[in-house]
């Protein structure tokens, strides 16, 4: 979710009337899978593009300003340590796919899914409580995104007009509004995670941006004719030490958070065709190809950021003007953010909004104004069907997250908590957890000792990774007036 957010990159397979009638009738057939659904075509290569797409997303944008607090040892040592970190977990991950035999168990089909096949009691409960909460984070995240780039193109063009001398003073706050209206329709979408074309989309959009930026960054140290930045980061004097540790301390959450997609991973997998070879061992080539050249690219990006701006690098390297022209390319790349978070926003939180309405349906089965639908004629053949209960539940979801972005509409804390929010417990803790209890391995045994110990590190990490982005969301509302404060 480094993220496109993305949480469907493949067509839902529809499933077959039921086992006994696949056994039957389609028995050796070439076009049923073992659970009775469409025969999976998915190689190592389709999955490699699979999370590509999912991880290279918005959380590049300050991976520039974290290796700038962290300096050129720490900083690429930290990248390269959450890359071998989340290429691990998701290697234990992709042994969960299947309960029991890796070739013949029965499938799990989201990561939900797997926790529950492999876990019980509380620890599901934790985990769905997380999963959810981390969707609704990444909602306010995405508004404030989005918001940013909106007001960035703006003051681009202001720049171009009026020359640098003009502060081109920008409220974020109407643009933020812009972008929840928007939501607020896009959320009445029918399955709008389904629509075949939205992951080629956001593709597009996120490799836009992202090539754009690297391009810039190396223009940049071009034109500088040297290569800035440190050995150990941001200085002190242009930073207090306790600034310095905080700072250094978000940056491994913003970090954390372009690296993210174990949430996705599962349904990723449920693309593979079927055994031999096991899905897993098709996955964990994959998650080494595709960890690989994210990897690269995310080097390259930080890096060249970081080398062009030195202390001086922006939390977000295509809105914190470090760059002024060329403007319209400035603007190209900040609509292709605006574009792929609108429909970002839509597919990340599709898990929630089937869950709220799920629930609601089971406790008040009998209330019109949740089961009720309304149609709708759009034109002589096609209809919309109206639900009230949907209308009204996805539009207060919509305006509560646009109130709290407007709130606190700072970037870089946002993503370095979410980034540590969610790393541990859904990257690292219950992938190893479940690992576990797959393989049966044994309590205090070596592997069992190494496996708590690195759960412990990254417990240690995101934890103070929350710590110093809550550090920073404190120090810049000593000085933002909600509603007030312009850009």
């Amino acid at each position: 979710m480094g993220e496109n957010g993305s949480s469907k990159y493949y067509q839902q397979y529809p499933a077959y009337p039921s086992m006994d009638v696949v056994s039957a009738e389609q028995g050796g057939s070439k076009c049923y899978d073992d659970d009775g659904r469409l025969k999976r075509t998915g190689t190592v290569w389709t999955s490699s593009a699979h999370i590509i797409t999912a991880v290279i997303g918005s959380g590049v944008l300050s991976l520039a300003w974290a290796i700038g607090q962290l300096g050129w040892v720490a900083g690429p040592a930290v990248m390269l340590l959450f890359s071998f970190v989340t290429y691990y977990t998701s290697a234990l991950l992709s042994d969960c796919y299947r309960s029991g035999d890796p070739c013949t168990g029965k499938r799990n089909y989201t990561y939900m899914d797997a926790v529950q096949a492999n876990l019980n009691g509380i620890k599901v409960q934790i985990c769905g409580f997380l999963q959810y909460a981390n969707i609704i984070g990444v909602a306010i995240g995405y508004t404030i995104a989005a918001s940013v780039s909106m007001v960035a193109i703006k003051r681009s063009n202001c720049f171009h007009e009026h020359g640098k001398q003009d502060p081109c003073l920008v409220s974020s706050n109407i643009y933020m509004i812009m972008f929840g209206v928007v939501e607020i329709l896009f959320s009445q979408i029918p399955d709008f995670d389904q629509i075949s074309w939205l992951s080629i989309v956001a593709a597009i959009m996120s490799f836009t941006y992202s090539t754009i930026g690297l391009s810039l960054g190396i223009v940049q140290v071009v034109a500088n004719g040297k290569i800035k930045g440190s050995f150990t980061g941001i200085s002190i004097g242009v930073v207090t030490p306790m600034d310095k540790v905080w700072r250094s301390l978000q940056a491994f959450g913003d970090i954390a958070f372009a690296y993210s997609y174990s949430l996705i991973l599962i349904e990723i997998q449920d693309t593979i065709k079927a055994p031999p070879p096991s899905e897993a061992k098709v996955m964990k080539r994959a998650t080494v190809i595709s960890v690989a050249v994210t990897t690269v690219f995310y080097m390259l990006c930080g890096c060249m950021g970081y080398a062009a701006f030195g202390d001086a690098a922006p939390g977000n390297l295509l809105t914190g003007f470090g760059f002024y022209n060329p403007f319209w390319l400035l603007d190209i790349a900040n609509a292709a953010i605006v574009i792929h978070l609108v429909g970002a926003y839509q597919v990340y939180c599709q898990p929630l909004f089937a869950f709220v309405e799920k629930w609601a349906l089971q406790t008040w089965p009998k209330s019109q104004f949740i089961t009720k639908e309304i149609t709708i004629p759009l034109g002589s053949t096609k209809s919309y069907n109206l639900n009230l209960f949907r209308l009204t539940w996805r539009s207060i979801f919509v305006v509560i997250t646009t109130v709290i972005s407007m709130l606190m509409p700072f970037f870089n804390d946002v993503v370095g908590f979410l980034g540590a929010l969610g790393f541990w417990p859904l990257t690292v803790y219950f992938p190893v957890e479940m690992y576990i209890v797959q393989k049966n391995v044994p309590k205090w045994s070596t592997r069992w000792v190494c496996l708590q110990l690195l759960s412990l590190a990254c417990l240690i990490i995101s934890v103070a990774a929350a710590a110093g982005s809550i550090a920073g969301v404190v120090s810049d509302l000593k000085v933002y007036k909600p509603f007030k404060t312009s850009y």
